[in-house]
């Protein structure tokens, strides 16, 4: 068995890489590791409408009631919800059963702390190596030792709603929404959300069967919902993945704002209202130029992460900034809440457009995307840490940062799981980029592979 974390929990096509006895496994580790010394753990489990989470629910919540925790099951509620609710009922650890965005075969685990935050890679390791050392950490836990199975004294979507609701000070009359729910977690909560805040909200996809998550819809399949939006003659489209971490919006025209354009229109209003603290913006370093120009325009500046959203809050969580993400949608609002979370980053864009008086579509013309182009070169492993130190490479990127005279950029970096290298190139003008990316691809392949 290999590594069993990825960059967002355990994940795998359920009841083939990802079995009930693996997650009872990973419920015996994670209760004996996160609970208290001298203390029986209280673990909230959540999950979205995949067919595979009743199964799996059942299974992790197996292995922390027999290391003598206790669990207190939410049904279906998106994930931050989970983080929300840790902090909520003091528990000692939360449990989200999700793949996200992926098709409905797949299925993930992952824990938040205490605190509502991922777990730390410490924590995670050591989880893992009770696991893959088969260790045995059941120490006498029967008769009144075990666990039991708890009802939760308050209703866990009115909590969460009423949460969200409190993060934003404006009522949303006279706006009409449509939103996409993914077939997915949100699929109640969502359109609960914005009606009692006073919008007029027509809704797609919240009808999950078990197969339907994510199937050609939600943040990833933002079609129908431009579509929708258009023929509803909405002010704005909001579509939120599986487990509605994330959130793409679409503006009055059908037009798809991303994560660098939604962080911006936030940031600005944040600044605007004394809010944005030190100035300063998390990013990763796929945040497209016209993003960085558009916060420095505003008085700002960014703060430039490693790809994925745990870097973005690691960094946030040492500078006290306030906003940050990626422009898949994952938007921290650290002042509100410990992960992304798609409706509460809804509530912050709707309130920035309220405020403004413009429709999305002008606050999104506030920035210059520039077109990017992604290309994937094959190397030898070896080669993952050091493609830059090659002479040959290295004058190729050089030469082509002068090509484009200060008005693009060349980032390139390693994949995560494959023998490979993704190389980006950003710029102006989208046929000469596209150009200089394969050319560079083609280099990097002769050269490492």
């Amino acid at each position: 068995m290999g590594r069993l974390f990825g960059t967002d929990g355990v994940r795998g096509i359920a009841n083939s890489e990802l079995t009930p006895e693996l997650a009872f496994r990973l419920g015996k580790a994670g209760a004996y590791v996160l609970g208290k010394e001298g203390q029986r753990p209280v673990v909230i489990i959540g999950k979205d409408t995949r067919v595979s989470g009743d199964m799996l629910e059942d299974a992790i919540s197996a292995g922390i009631l027999a290391m003598g925790g206790n669990v207190i099951k939410i049904g279906v509620l998106p994930t931050p919800a989970v983080a929300y609710l840790v902090r909520y009922f003091h528990a000692d650890a939360g449990v989200v059963i999700s793949a996200s965005h992926n098709p409905f075969e797949y299925n993930g685990i992952k824990f938040f702390n205490s605190d509502g935050f991922k777990l730390d890679d410490e924590i995670e390791d050591e989880i893992e190596d009770i696991i893959l050392r088969n260790t045995d950490v059941h120490t006498n836990i029967t008769g009144e030792l075990l666990g039991r199975s708890l009802e939760a004294n308050e209703d866990a979507l009115s909590l969460y709603a009423e949460f969200l609701k409190g993060t934003v000070d404006v009522n949303l009359v006279g706006m009409k929404l449509v939103i996409d729910c993914a077939n997915g977690a949100a699929y109640q909560v969502a359109e609960r959300v914005f009606r009692e805040l006073g919008a007029k909200v027509t809704v797609l996809f919240n009808e999950p069967n078990g197969h339907n998550i994510n199937d050609k819809c939600g943040s990833t399949h933002p079609e129908k919902l431009q579509a929708a939006v258009i023929r509803e003659k909405a002010d704005i489209g909001l579509a939120f993945d599986g487990d509605a971490d994330r959130l793409i919006a679409v503006d009055e025209k059908g037009k798809i704002l991303d994560g660098d354009q939604m962080i911006y229109i936030c940031a600005k209003m944040l600044e605007k209202a004394g809010k944005l603290k030190d100035h300063l913006v998390t990013a990763t370093v796929m945040s497209n130029i016209g993003f960085h120009k558009a916060i420095e325009s505003i008085g700002a500046k960014v703060e430039t992460t490693q790809v994925g959203d745990r870097y973005v809050l690691e960094s946030m969580l040492k500078t006290g900034c306030v906003i940050g993400g990626e422009q898949s949608g994952h938007i921290i609002f650290l002042n509100h809440t410990t992960t992304g979370d798609g409706i509460l980053s809804a509530l912050q864009l709707l309130q920035a457009i309220k405020q403004s008086g413009k429709k999305p579509s002008e606050l999104s013309k506030e920035i210059t995307i520039y077109p990017q182009i992604l290309k994937n070169a094959k190397i030898k492993n070896e080669h993952k840490k050091n493609y830059m130190e090659h002479p040959e490479v290295k004058s190729e990127i050089e030469k082509m940062e002068k090509i484009m005279g200060g008005k693009g950029r060349v980032l390139i970096r390693p994949s995560g799981t494959e023998p490979l290298v993704r190389v980006m190139l950003e710029g102006e003008n989208i046929e000469q980029i596209t150009t200089l990316a394969e050319d560079l691809a083609t280099l990097i392949t002769k050269f490492l592979s």
